[in-house]
C-alpha cells in the first residue's frame, strides 16, 4: 500500500467535531442587537457620569440576559423536541443574569421595575415565537424596547435611582433603533412600501419633540434622532440599490450610524471628565 493510500485511509476515519455538541458555547448571531445593547447601555452610563463595579455587573447581567433569549427561542422553535444544548446554555446564561439581577436588586430595589419590563417583553417574545410571529413589527418593537432598557438599567445600577432623563434616553434609543425595522423591511418585496416607515418616523419625531419639551431630553440628544431620519431618507431615495446590496454593507451602514448616534447622545450628557469608582 502506497503512502498516498495510507493518507486517504487515515482521512476517511477522521471524525469531525460536532458543532451541535452540548458543551459547545452558544452565542446569538444577531450582531445588530449587540450594537443596540452596547449603545443603549453606554448612553445610560454617560448620563450617570460615572462607572462603578455595579455598572459592570449590570452590563454582564444585560448581556447574559440577551444571550439566554437565543437558545430559548431555538428550543421553542423545536416544539416538542427537547435539545439538551439549548436547555443547558439557556439555563446557564439565564442563571448568571438572574443571580446578578438579584444581587443588584438587593442594593438598588428600583431596578425591579426594569426587570419587570424585560420579563414581560421576554414572555411576549416567547409567545410570538410559538405562534411563528416573531418577525412581526409589534413583536420587534417590543423586543427592541426591552434591549434598550439597558440605558436606564446602567443609570440605575450606578446612581441607585431612575431619573426622567434616563427614561427619556430609553425612549430615544428605542425609537432610534426601531427605525432599523422599517429600513431593513424595504429589502423584502412583501414589505417594500415606504409608507409604514414614513408614518413611524413622523410619530417618532413627535414623541422625541414632546420629550424635549418636557425636559426629559437635552436638545442635542433629541436632535440625534435626525440620524435615523436621514438614514431612512437615504434608503428610501436609493431603494433599488438598498434592496439588492449585500447585507454586509447594510450592517456597515447601521453600525456607522449607530455609533454616530452614540457619540452625539453621550457627549450631550457627559461632563468634561468621567468618574470611575
Amino acid at each position: 500500500m502506497t503512502q498516498s493510500n495510507i493518507k486517504i485511509k487515515s482521512n476517511s476515519h477522521t471524525v469531525k467535531p460536532n458543532p451541535q455538541a452540548w458543551y459547545r458555547p452558544m452565542f446569538s448571531p444577531e450582531h445588530g442587537v449587540y450594537v443596540m445593547l452596547f449603545v443603549s447601555f453606554v448612553t445610560g452610563a454617560a448620563l450617570a457620569q460615572a462607572w462603578t463595579f455595579s455598572t459592570t455587573l449590570a452590563l454582564i447581567c444585560a448581556f447574559c440576559g440577551f444571550q439566554a433569549e437565543h437558545p430559548l427561542v431555538l428550543q421553542l422553535k423545536q416544539r416538542r423536541s427537547l435539545k439538551p444544548r439549548f436547555v443547558i446554555w439557556g439555563s446557564l446564561y439565564g442563571s448568571v443574569s438572574v443571580a446578578i439581577a438579584f444581587w443588584l436588586y438587593l442594593t438598588y430595589p428600583v431596578l425591579l421595575w426594569l426587570y419587570g419590563g424585560a420579563i414581560a417583553a421576554l414572555a411576549i417574545d416567547a409567545i410570538s415565537v410559538w405562534r411563528r410571529k416573531q418577525k412581526s413589527i409589534p413583536n420587534e418593537l417590543i423586543t427592541f424596547a426591552a434591549v434598550c432598557l439597558s440605558a436606564p438599567m446602567a443609570y440605575a445600577a450606578t446612581m441607585g435611582t431612575i431619573s426622567a432623563t434616563a427614561m427619556g434616553l430609553w425612549v430615544l434609543n428605542t425609537l432610534y433603533f426601531s427605525s432599523t425595522i422599517f429600513t431593513v423591511k424595504l429589502r423584502k418585496p412583501k414589505t417594500s412600501s415606504i409608507v409604514p416607515g414614513i408614518i413611524y418616523h413622523a410619530i417618532a419625531t413627535g414623541i422625541v419633540a414632546t420629550l424635549y419639551w418636557l425636559n426629559y431630553l437635552p436638545p442635542i440628544a433629541a436632535l440625534a434622532l435626525g440620524i435615523a431620519l436621514l438614514k431612512f431618507a437615504l434608503v428610501a431615495w436609493q431603494k433599488q440599490w438598498y434592496s439588492t446590496v449585500k447585507i454586509q454593507y447594510v450592517a456597515m451602514l447601521e453600525s456607522v450610524t449607530a455609533f454616530s448616534f452614540l457619540l452625539i447622545v453621550a457627549l450631550s450628557v457627559l461632563p468634561s471628565h468621567l468618574t470611575t469608582i
